[in-house]
């Protein structure tokens, strides 16, 4: 089986990032979404991402942000791929011209095939858990058994991740990746190094 890679998201400080990095992590995720508690300003992103070492993928996360918002935030943030998290359409997303994974919440009934597919431009599709009105960071798995192999996409697994599951959760769905937040936290937006270097341990060795 090939490499599954891994990405620790809503990073908010340097040494959370840095300790991601050293971990082996190949992506952190900035949240730009005021309504989360994981949101970043400008700024701190600016900081964070001039604090990493290189070769490790910055992405930005976006909620149903309007496009001079996007704008705004592209041009001060040196941002390598979006993700966009709402219900941006396919049109939004590829009108950008920057590579960019979409999210999906996953509950029972869902057509994912379709689904993947009607984002033809991107570069992944990240599988989250469905919760009603909560559109990321719920902390809870869905079942991975609702996850067809074989979608035109790279998938990138999230939702309730942790180092303790994360084995079980590559074993049967066979992601490209792995995204986890909340699972390596201490508290809401505050990284735990050792969760994080269990959480990678766990990955590596799945």
């Amino acid at each position: 089986m090939s490499v599954v890679r891994s990405k620790i998201c809503g990073i908010t400080r340097i040494e959370d990032a840095l300790s991601a990095a050293e971990a082996g992590a190949d992506a952190i995720g900035l949240v730009f979404y005021a309504k989360s508690p994981r949101a970043v300003s400008v700024q701190q992103a600016r900081a964070i991402i001039a604090a990493l070492p290189p070769f490790v993928t910055t992405v930005g996360l976006f909620v149903d942000a309007d496009r001079q918002e996007l704008d705004e935030i592209l041009a001060a943030v040196p941002l390598d791929l979006l993700q966009f998290h709402g219900d941006e359409s396919p049109a939004f997303c590829e009108a950008l011209q920057r590579p960019y994974i979409k999210a999906l919440r996953v509950k029972p009934g869902d057509d994912l095939v379709v689904r993947v597919a009607a984002y033809g431009q991107a570069s992944g599709v990240l599988l989250d858990t469905y919760v009603p009105g909560i559109p990321g960071g719920t902390g809870e798995a869905f079942d991975w058994s609702l996850v067809p192999q074989g979608l035109s996409k790279p998938i990138i697994l999230a939702g309730g991740l942790v180092a303790e599951n994360v084995a079980a959760a590559i074993r049967q769905v066979r992601p490209y990746a792995v995204d986890v937040s909340g699972g390596v936290e201490a508290r809401k937006g505050i990284k735990d190094a050792e969760k994080i270097r269990a959480f990678m341990r766990a990955v590596k060795t799945a």
